[in-house]
């Protein structure tokens, strides 16, 4: 067994991550960190986790093979330099901190670094939205088929904003209603921009963003477009090529609706051809294929494992 822990124990992405840990065959998890909580039952935090867990959070780390970093964005880069890790620890890391530039942390998407995430002893998670909308736009930036300017809009549950709270996701607010909110300035664009580099090095084209807060808790579904000179049998074509060997993304013109991924690591991606226009629209579930879930499947790679190991989850589809 693979030992594990978890810093930054109380929020959402922490909570999915210690349920994925506990039942996966091929880990121990060892400890949860929380400061603020330390003493204190896991369940008592993470009340779904009642009956299947009897760890109590822990205001120390032990030594582990594997450490998932759960902390706030600007939060990892300082507790690592406060902590005495073990230079082989294999480290995961769910914020913001190492997603950019050259941090020394690989970039976990594995649908784009599958082979770079198996070497390495670091790697960065990347974010929800910027998951949802590279899955979709990467098998184009492979083929240099971005020419265009690309037109997004994203609508995310309320658990996209972390547990904490504010007045957007307070129940009375979020309820029967719907906002926009950093229209073209969202953080994820970053990521998004530099991974389709890494693919297509002269990319420069504008991703004109529109986030949105959806009344639901989780889940997100983006619809994207772009101008193509590509049929929808040949676009079709290029993205089941493009994920041919990516167990966790479907490809498909059928219909796709958000229920069919919660739940799960899935990403479902559906295209359709309107004149000239290529219309991308893909779902994922954000605290698992968006988050956790795809921390435990970088977590595979890392440790020669099948990716999909510990991953087969059934979506809430009714």
């Amino acid at each position: 067994m693979v030992s594990a822990g978890i810093a930054g124990g109380t929020g959402y992405t922490a909570g999915e991550l210690i349920w994925l840990l506990l039942q996966h065959p091929a880990v121990e998890l060892r400890f949860v960190h929380s400061r603020s909580q330390a003493g204190k039952a896991v369940s008592s935090v993470h009340t779904d986790l009642m009956g299947e867990t009897d760890l109590q959070f822990s205001s120390e780390l032990s030594a582990v093979e594997v450490l998932f970093l759960c902390l706030p964005h600007g939060k990892a880069r300082e507790f690592l330099a406060e902590q005495s890790i073990a230079p082989g620890t294999r480290i995961i890391d769910l914020s913001h901190d190492h997603r950019l530039g050259n941090s020394g942390f690989v970039y976990g998407l594995p649908e784009l670094n599958k082979e770079a995430i198996r070497h390495s002893r670091q790697v960065a998670n990347p974010g929800c939205f910027a998951t949802a909308l590279q899955l979709a736009l990467l098998p184009l930036a492979r083929e240099r088929r971005l020419q265009g300017e690309v037109h997004v809009q994203a609508i995310t549950g309320a658990t996209g904003a972390g547990a904490g709270l504010s007045d957007t996701t307070h129940f009375s607010w979020r309820s029967n209603n719907l906002s926009v909110y950093k229209a073209f300035g969202h953080q994820h664009l970053g990521e998004i921009k530099q991974s389709l580099q890494q693919l297509d090095s002269d990319f420069a084209q504008e991703i004109n963003f529109i986030p949105l807060r959806g009344n639901f808790a989780r889940g997100i579904f983006a619809s994207l477009y772009t101008e193509i000179d590509l049929s929808l049998e040949q676009a079709m074509q290029l993205y089941k090529s493009f994920y041919a060997d990516a167990p966790f993304v479907q490809v498909t013109t059928d219909d796709i609706s958000l229920k069919e991924v919660v739940n799960t690591n899935r990403c479902f991606l559906q295209l359709q051809k309107h004149g000239k226009k290529l219309l991308i629209l893909s779902a994922i579930d954000n605290l698992l294929k968006g988050a956790s879930g795809q921390a435990v499947q970088n977590m595979n790679l890392m440790l020669g494992l099948d990716e999909s190991t510990g991953l087969q989850l059934k979506p809430i589809r009714y």
